[in-house]
């Protein structure tokens, strides 16, 4: 909420009429993975096969599936799936903190929707799931999303614990 609060105010000092941003945080602490999520960036986990959004778009579109307006594929082509309804410097900001178990075979994917906008969550599962390594990951995924129109930022961190050597 601090945070919130200097953009808002670097916002009105520079004459600004918005300035916002989203954030998806992750922090481990063992046993526990801890998530800090605003806006419509993105966390999943890829484990056993399986990929899971675990952080929810905070968008319109997201807003009006939950209250039953839109389908999922009617918020996909809406003019509300990029519109947030909640981001730091925004005119709302609700921040999500979410706590999962770690586990050492998760493999985690922070991303912002200038992957997602481009690479379904299919491809994405595909490219965790035949990974050699973080940055081979991340290179091919950021390589389909700019092939796939790249029209904004993409941001793409993949990581997972190691135990520590003995």
């Amino acid at each position: 909420m601090q945070c919130h609060a200097k953009v808002l105010e670097r916002a009105e000092a520079e004459g600004a009429r918005s300035m916002a941003t989203t954030l998806t945080l992750y922090l481990g602490v063992w046993p526990w993975t801890y998530l800090l999520q605003v806006g419509d960036s993105r966390y999943y986990v890829y484990k056993d096969g399986e990929l899971t959004q675990v952080t929810r778009d905070q968008t319109m579109a997201q807003d009006l599936v939950e209250q039953g307006v839109f389908t999922r594929a009617d918020a996909e082509r809406s003019r509300f799936a990029h519109v947030l309804s909640s981001a730091i410097g925004g005119h709302s900001t609700m921040p999500q903190v979410t706590r999962l178990k770690a586990d050492w075979r998760n493999i985690h994917l922070l991303c912002s929707d200038g992957l997602t906008r481009h690479v379904t969550d299919e491809r994405i599962r595909e490219v965790l799931g035949s990974m050699t390594s973080a940055k081979q990951a991340c290179d091919t995924l950021l390589a389909d999303a700019l092939a796939g129109g790249g029209s904004d930022n993409i941001t793409i961190v993949v990581g997972r614990a190691v135990p520590a050597a003995a």
